[in-house]
């Protein structure tokens, strides 16, 4: 499926209330999505929302950017945990 058609909600992971933090952030198509920086994200929705959000947060973000920027990203990379992983190993 290229960028262009992709909708946010058509990626793995992205549920309703992943969709309301991407509209919280301005983001509203995947071209944009790709273009955002997991980390960045996080720290910006946390001082939005006024709230320290779960790190499973940052992974889901991880997890959709990485579908954004790669629309044949292989399928254990676009779940969540697989991210989460990441994140714990890299410590």
């Amino acid at each position: 499926m290229a960028t262009a058609t992709r909708q946010l909600g058509d990626l793995v992971s992205v549920g309703p209330a992943m969709l309301r933090d991407f509209a919280i952030l301005g983001i509203r198509s995947v071209a944009r999505l790709a273009k955002q920086d997991p980390r960045k994200m996080y720290e910006r929705l946390s001082r939005k929302t006024g709230q320290r959000q779960d790190p499973c947060v940052l992974d889901t973000f991880a997890a959709a950017v990485a579908q954004a920027q790669n629309p044949r990203l292989p399928a254990e990379q676009c779940v969540w945990w697989y991210w989460s992983r990441k994140r714990t190993l890299a410590k």
